[in-house]
């Protein structure tokens, strides 16, 4: 099992994490006043993360990379407004609904690297994004 898949589980069991924090964090509070202050926390444990590791110098090389740059910004306002939909769905919304709805970014995240970056997919990888598909609409639809 290469490493990879020890930080996708991370990534999945913390963005759980985010909807059930976000869930209770958002009663009675403006959904967008609450992300813009999330993200700050997350610049701020960013930058001690960076600080803790010595790499804080290497700001500078990311940001004189233009090409890097331009995608770290279009993949920074996509990130914003993909938490700005998500804290609004999450306030109005069960997130036992709206998380799978959410998790449809698997879908279109393969469908995108398919069409866009030329990546390959087998016949069972297609069959699991189908089937990720299905129980996202079954989970968020069915009564």
């Amino acid at each position: 099992m290469g490493s990879w898949l020890w930080y996708a589980l991370g990534s999945a069991g913390m963005a759980a994490l985010v909807s059930i924090f976000g869930k209770i964090g958002l009663k009675g509070v403006d959904p967008n006043t609450a992300t813009t202050i999330r993200a700050v926390i997350m610049m701020l444990f960013l930058l001690g993360v960076l600080m803790v590791q010595g790499k804080v110098t290497q700001i500078g090389e990311v940001l004189a990379n233009r090409k890097a740059m331009i995608f770290i910004v279009l993949s920074g306002m996509a990130g914003a407004m993909s938490w700005l939909f998500y804290f609004v769905a999450i306030q109005k919304g069960d997130v036992a609904k709206v998380a799978p709805i959410d998790k449809l970014s698997v879908v279109l995240a393969v469908v995108f690297a398919i069409v866009f970056l030329g990546e390959k997919l087998s016949l069972w990888g297609g069959i699991g994004v189908g089937l990720i598909a299905i129980g996202v609409l079954i989970t968020a639809f069915a009564s």
